[in-house]
């Protein structure tokens, strides 16, 4: 049983807040102007890929503001200039115009080879960044302040896609190496100018920023995987701006320096449909029947967060109007049937969530056994499909805005995340009409088709939708609650 956190012992807390003692030592120029103090940062995960941007590590460049991409979007995820001032459509090509008077980190002037170079790398990698998938993208310098984006097919959302933090624009020295180097390399406000490893990273604002100058002096960065010592961390002063502080732990912190947001974000079981006990579509059935979602929410997540309908939650409020009906399998009988669950433990909720499906899969007559690591550890296993079930975290909008990428990434045959193995045709063709479709009404109501056809399958089980819980320490000003997770620290964040 789960001991609440307001019965946590203040050894198990002063242990926590260890943890941290120094780590955030000012290690940039700056730390204390009329500007404002440098902003500390507790990040949940630490890098995965070197901080590349080809990476889900794309996002943290984003998050702190250092890394740009020729489009953003608004909150309804419409397409905003950003390194790109307009563009225009004809058929397969999009043709983007290139801010002028932006440069680099480095000194070297953005241009519209600079944009192709990055463009290419991300598009002929391997793999592919997520974005990307079942996208075939080129692009060509057409002058000095001209790009030419062209894909296989007609692609309505190519603004949506060129949003992703995954594609952001980096200067050439970036890519010099045998991984993509983002240090000195974005266009942002605030300059990379350290890592060190997975344990922090060093951010100086950037005075020839082409926007508004950013108002704190820079960013000292700590990952810190345990949540109790991230929750320590606000609580002590030790931090300013604190990702995802647990839900345990959230009960015990002033109300005042936390914000719930509502997330994109769904915990969803994912079963594997090509080999072992999931591969009969009867016991996914079985396993389907057996969760009890409103149970999870209320005993782990101490109700914030959301009982799942579908694999899109509240924050896309127009899923849940367009829903119909879902065929699916009859459940069989799991009659002692062993499965291996994994999951991981930098999400702080994740392992109790895998504690509680093993009693409901155990009354269920499944024998459950778990496999918890942390994700950097256990990742590329799950993506090889060495699981019977995995329970992830996902966020359903997190790369263009649209639903439709994350669903094709997860559920495609040739999807790159594709954890449970899923192969099916009439998926695939749900998929590729969802993604063909104009932005707006229709592309919605083919969206959730898609999802109609995946939930049919039982491949994911969709349980909640997520709250993020982020502390803001009583100094901290401007600091960005984003719920599709690309911004955290901007320009006009700095702590009094």
């Amino acid at each position: 049983m789960r001991l609440p956190a307001r019965f946590l012992s203040l050894t198990a807390v002063t242990a926590a807040s260890s943890l941290l003692t120094g780590c955030f030592a000012s290690t940039g120029s700056g730390s204390g102007t009329a500007e404002g103090k440098r902003i500390r940062v507790a990040h949940m995960q630490p890098p995965r890929s070197g901080l590349s941007p080809l990476s889900d590590d794309a996002f943290k460049l984003s998050r702190w503001s250092t890394a740009e991409t020729l489009v953003k979007l608004d909150a309804e995820g419409d397409a905003l200039p950003a390194l790109a001032t307009e563009w225009m459509q004809s058929g397969r090509t999009w043709t983007f115009t290139i801010r002028d008077g932006v440069t680099f980190h480095d000194g070297t002037d953005l241009t519209a080879q600079a944009v192709v170079n990055s463009l290419t790398k991300a598009a002929t990698a391997a793999p592919k960044p997520r974005i990307l998938d079942g996208v075939e993208l080129t692009a060509k310098a057409d002058g000095e302040d001209k790009v030419t984006v062209t894909t296989a097919t007609e692609d309505p959302l190519v603004p949506q896609r060129l949003s992703s933090p995954q594609l952001s624009i980096l200067a050439a020295k970036a890519y010099k190496g045998k991984t993509v180097n983002p240090v000195g390399a974005g266009t942002g406000p605030f300059e990379l100018t350290k890592v060190n490893g997975t344990s922090s990273a060093t951010l100086d604002r950037y005075d020839d920023y082409w926007g508004q100058k950013a108002k704190a002096p820079g960013i000292d960065v700590k990952f810190v995987p345990d949540g109790t010592a991230r929750a320590a961390a606000l609580r002590s002063g030790e931090a300013d701006i604190v990702e995802a502080i647990p839900v345990s732990q959230a009960a015990v912190l002033d109300q005042d320096l936390i914000a719930e947001v509502p997330m994109p974000r769904t915990n969803t079981l994912y079963l594997n449909t090509e080999k072992g006990v999931f591969k009969d579509a009867s016991l996914r059935a079985a396993a389907r029947e057996a969760i009890d979602a409103e149970s999870i929410v209320k005993g782990v997540y101490e109700g914030r967060a959301d009982v799942a309908e579908g694999l899109l939650g509240p924050a896309l409020p127009w899923a849940a109007g367009l829903r119909t009906g879902v065929e699916r399998a009859k459940p069989g009988k799991a009659d002692g049937e062993t499965i291996t669950v994994g999951t991981f433990t930098d999400r702080a909720e994740l392992p109790e969530v895998a504690a509680a499906l093993q009693q409901q899969l155990q009354k269920a007559g499944f024998k459950v056994k778990l496999d918890v690591r942390e994700y950097a550890n256990i990742e590329s296993d799950a993506l090889a499909g060495e699981f019977d079930a995995f329970i992830l975290s996902r966020a359903t909008v997190l790369d263009s805005g649209d639903p439709a990428a994350y669903l094709y990434s997860d559920f495609a045959s040739d999807g790159s995340f594709n954890i449970s193995q899923l192969a099916d045709s009439s998926v695939d063709k749900a998929l590729k009409k969802a993604g063909e479709t104009a932005v707006g009404d229709a592309r919605r109501k083919a969206v959730i088709e898609a999802e109609a056809a995946v939930l049919g399958t039982d491949a994911a089980i969709p349980m909640l939708h997520e709250r993020v819980i982020q502390g803001d320490a009583a100094g901290v000003v401007g600091a960005a609650h984003d719920p599709r997770e690309r911004e955290l620290v901007t320009a006009d964040t700095y702590v009094k």
